[in-house]
């Protein structure tokens, strides 16, 4: 595919071929359940977070690798229906990411994934170019010597870098050097900062790495964000949840879209729940992508969780 001379956003991280199986109620060891159905779809942190801001009108680039079986033609076809410009290296012999997805009636999913590590993706597979002709780039460090590659020249060129960060891989301090906005699961600042309490080791993480925004999402209690001067709460949205698979890609990519349309913080993290919340009300990671008006129309009219942190709402 031709590359475009200025992008909204590339991506550099995962993709994968969920496998959504349906289920009453998760397993207890030793038994039998039956399930309902199993969808093959697309997914993956990155991937997911890309074809999401391609669909809210953002110019989206993804990289990352792929087997040579038919899984790697799904996610072909599906970048190119999209218009996503998508750079799939092919690793010869070895299926592309596979994840089976187990969703119980309560819409939680339980994960299990295989990827061959000849999926990695190698810093001299990237071009700079891919990287510097956009305007924010995003990563979830699980090849961690390509991201922090891609990071360290995104940060050279002042191209902001966000972080999707819910594993601590090896060497990803490097990469989280040359992050400006990490958003990590819950439990990521307490294993990084050796401290449980977010008030205590979101401010830590962020002076550490010189991140400008250390944030947590936090499933069904919303998201709580450190912006150096003060912290930032968004409670999560009442909806009838299907499926929370994708949730936090979702919320990334209305992170990034609300980050590209200069709004300010607060706007951004409502957004971004918004957008996850309504992801959870179908199957697949990326089967509740809403268009920007109707997530804009949840913020003002919706329900949403109690708070779970003494931190007030801003205007």
């Amino acid at each position: 595919m031709t590359i475009s001379p200025k992008l909204d956003v590339v991506g550099v991280g995962l993709n994968a071929t969920d496998t959504l199986i349906p289920v009453a109620h998760y397993p207890s060891r030793g038994s039998k359940i039956e399930f309902r159905s199993a969808k093959v779809l697309p997914g993956g942190q990155v991937a997911t977070a890309m074809i999401a801001c391609q669909l809210w009108g953002l110019r989206a680039r993804y990289i990352g690798k792929v087997g040579d079986d038919i899984a790697a033609e799904l996610h072909r076809s599906e970048f190119s229906r999209l218009g996503v410009e998508a750079h799939l290296f092919t690793a010869p012999g070895c299926h592309s990411q596979q994840a089976f997805i187990l969703v119980d009636d309560g819409g939680e999913r339980t994960v299990l994934w295989k990827r061959d590590d000849r999926l990695t993706l190698r810093p001299e597979e990237l071009q700079q170019e891919w990287i510097v002709n956009a305007r924010a780039l995003h990563v979830d460090g699980h090849d961690t010597a390509a991201a922090s590659t891609a990071a360290g020249w995104a940060h050279a060129a002042g191209v902001p870098v966000i972080a999707d960060l819910d594993e601590l891989y090896p060497g990803v301090e490097k990469l989280l050097g040359t992050v400006d906005f990490l958003i990590t699961s819950r439990d990521i600042p307490g294993r990084l900062m050796e401290e449980p309490d977010l008030r205590k080791s979101l401010p830590a993480l962020r002076k550490q790495f010189g991140s400008r925004l250390t944030a947590a999402t936090l499933g069904e209690e919303g998201v709580l964000a450190w912006d150096g001067t003060s912290f930032h709460y968004a409670p999560a949205f009442r909806v009838e949840t299907v499926d929370t698979t994708g949730a936090g890609d979702i919320f990334h990519a209305g992170f990034i879209y609300g980050l590209l349309q200069g709004w300010p913080l607060q706007r951004q993290l409502d957004f971004a729940c918004a957008a996850a919340a309504f992801n959870c009300t179908a199957i697949g990671a990326r089967g509740g992508i809403q268009p920007v008006e109707r997530i804009e129309q949840l913020v003002t009219t919706a329900a949403r969780h109690p708070c779970a942190y003494d931190i007030p709402i801003l205007p």
